[in-house]
């Protein structure tokens, strides 16, 4: 249980919402009652010779929410009548999922058409920026060169570095700057009403009272039923009434500009979120996302759909820009990850049947974890590569939320019930789900006879994904920081076979402890660092089971790699009561980098909330042997040691 209390946070950069531009704030008389008419009732006539000779693109997207709070995918959600006059005239997609449950790795894994953990996209607030390799850009770069103009207002919040894709990114770039009438563009607006910043509020304010009422929304099963839960649930409604209407105007000016029939509109969510337990969390309600695609007139047939259609096929974020450019006719390059769903040569049918989502989660902001996804139908298989970690471990900027701080402080005063509880206890190696009578993963099948060969299904083919990619996040972000990131692809490939054997390791966490006992004991003494340091977090993950692995893991308390010594105090804590704190000082003061630094502090934030604060960890004995960057994670983490 973790005792201590929130720190308090400003709005952090690049997190926070963006500030709508003065464009899109212009509320035309007559908008709200016309979206849903006729499309070409309002158009202005358009000489041929202007008329693009390829369609349009404009992606809206809202940031951090998930498919549950819109009427239009869920009963208990919000009603959003111009996103569904959207999808009046175009396609719904009822299975659309961020890769990524929080901003920048959502962001970047859109914007590449790449898998996170292949290409070193994976870390939110990365240290260190990855490089695409040779022959692979930002997907609107790909436009650009085919004669399109590019626009972003004016969130990017990228992980990688590339050639630039926009010819304008700017709280001023428009659609309209282009350089003649009849030139084609794509353009994305974000709209930040829906961040979770907008949730940072004092709600017993009256300023701050909710339109939607309370009494009225549903509440998920693992949230109190409290009346803050409730007034946060109804404002969050609020605010996505406030994003239908920017959805809305875009449409509108679209319309009046004569181009609406000319432009296929995206509208989706950035990632889900945003009620705790969301963002952040590779639950469905952070990964699951609205998915509205407006199909214009001009270019139907290229949709293959009847307007007004639903379809179940998954989509995910790296199918998104090469089903744009292959509605541009641009080639799709060859070493992205996504394939399109729209466009000429896609057969609909296909795109119905794909039934297969993976998901990641690797670190936010100063909170590390790795987590690993996969949705198969209604089957949701969730990896918990270091279980011992709960969900609700310290997360600066998350508790900043009033519904945060209470869940928190009634789990700590004992008031919940089991399925509440759980977001503050360890949790398991591996959970399975069925999303169609349990769509709020609450109840785990992983030990049911039943589902056995559903689970070991899921589980290989999950373990298949991994090492075919490879993922990178088998190596610790610090090891990636010194090795890889100028060419994370390449260090991928050349590192295949020593990832798939990390992989390997840290899937002993899977066998009961009496099979997996000596290939784990040979893993502690192997002369590869990695595979210690993995057989040290799988004896964590096993607890007093490991008991007799005592010895082995004692030595590893004087490891050569600082991140092993600090994972082995940290299990040893769990494996054997013994107290971390003084291994955990002299290796953090070994520390090369700020992420090696910031993982052992993440250690240090887990251990010192165990036991009732048994381990309460001395801040003034935290000492770095290097001068942390300005506004360093590093910071956050000491703030929260000190309170």
């Amino acid at each position: 249980m973790y005792s201590r209390t929130p720190i308090s946070q400003t709005t952090r950069d690049g997190e926070s919402g963006n500030k709508i531009t003065a464009a899109y704030r212009v509320i035309f008389a007559f908008s709200m009652c016309v979206v849903a008419i006729s499309p070409s009732r309002h158009a202005q006539a358009q000489d041929p010779a202007t008329v693009p000779a390829r369609p349009n693109f404009v992606w809206i997207m809202s940031e951090d929410n998930s498919k549950h709070y819109l009427r239009h995918f869920d009963p208990d959600g919000a009603a959003a009548p111009n996103i569904e006059a959207m999808a009046s005239h175009g396609i719904t997609f009822d299975r659309a999922f961020s890769c990524a449950p929080v901003c920048s790795v959502a962001r970047t894994t859109l914007i590449t058409a790449c898998y996170a953990p292949r290409i070193g996209t994976q870390f939110h607030r990365r240290s260190k920026a990855a490089t695409l390799p040779a022959g692979l850009e930002m997907f609107p770069t790909y436009l650009r060169r085919a004669g399109y103009y590019t626009t972003n207002n004016n969130k990017e919040d990228y992980n990688a570095v590339a050639e630039r894709p926009w010819d304008m990114s700017s709280k001023k770039a428009s659609w309209k700057n282009r350089p003649t009438t009849s030139t084609s563009f794509f353009h994305v607006v974000t709209f930040g009403d829906s961040h979770e910043s907008s949730l940072h509020v004092d709600l017993s304010l009256s300023k701050n009272k909710p339109e939607t009422d309370p009494d009225q929304v549903h509440l998920q099963p693992y949230f109190p039923d409290t009346p803050l839960f409730r007034q946060t649930r109804a404002r969050y409604h609020d605010r996505m009434k406030v994003i239908d209407d920017h959805v809305g105007e875009v449409i509108e000016e679209l319309r009046q500009s004569g181009e609406l029939e000319n432009t296929f509109v995206f509208y989706f969510g950035d990632h889900g979120g945003v009620l705790p337990g969301s963002k952040g969390y590779l639950y469905e309600s952070g990964l699951h996302v609205p998915l509205v695609i407006r199909v214009p007139e001009r270019f139907q047939e290229l949709a293959k759909r009847e307007l007004g259609s639903r379809t179940e096929g998954f989509v995910e974020f790296v199918d998104f820009g090469p089903t744009v450019l292959n509605l541009a006719s641009v080639t799709v390059p060859k070493n992205v990850d996504g394939k399109p769903f729209l466009g000429a040569g896609v057969d609909s049918a296909a795109v119905d049947s794909r039934s297969e989502a993976f998901g990641y989660a690797d670190r936010f902001d100063e909170k590390y974890e790795l987590v690993r996804s996969l949705r198969q139908g209604n089957w949701k298989y969730l990896r918990n590569f270091e279980a011992f970690l709960p969900d609700g471990l310290q997360n600066n900027y998350r508790y900043i939320m009033p519904a945060y701080q209470q869940w928190r402080e009634l789990a700590e005063a004992g008031q919940l019930n089991a399925v509440q509880q759980a977001f503050f206890e360890p949790k398991v190696v591996e959970s399975l789900f069925d999303l169609n009578s349990d769509p709020h993963e609450t109840k785990n099948l992983a030990s049911d006879p039943a589902c056995h060969d559903v689970l070991v299904g899921l589980r290989e083919r999950l373990t298949e994904r991994l090492k075919a990619m490879p993922d990178l996040s088998f190596f610790p972000e610090a090891a990636l920081y010194e090795e890889a990131m100028s060419d994370p692809v390449a260090f991928g490939k050349n590192n295949a076979n020593r990832i798939a054997q990390l992989i390997d390791t840290a899937n002993l966490a899977l066998e009961p402890f009496g099979v997996v006992k000596l290939p784990l004991r040979d893993a502690l003494k192997n002369e590869d660092s990695w595979q210690r340091y993995w057989a040290t977090i799988v004896c964590g993950c096993f607890g007093k089971a490991a008991a007799s692995l005592d010895e082995e893991l004692r030595q590893r308390l004087t490891d050569e790699e600082p991140l092993v010594s600090a994972r082995a105090a940290e299990s040893l804590a769990l494996v054997s009561g013994l107290d971390p704190r003084e291994t955990l000082y002299r290796a953090i003061k070994r520390a090369k980098n700020e992420p090696e630094a910031l993982q052992m502090m993440n250690v240090a934030v887990f251990v010192d909330g165990l036991e009732n604060g048994k381990w309460s960890v001395d801040p003034t004995k935290i000492q770095f042997g290097f001068t942390p960057a300005k506004n360093s994670e590093l910071g956050g983490r000491m703030d929260y040691l000190k309170q």
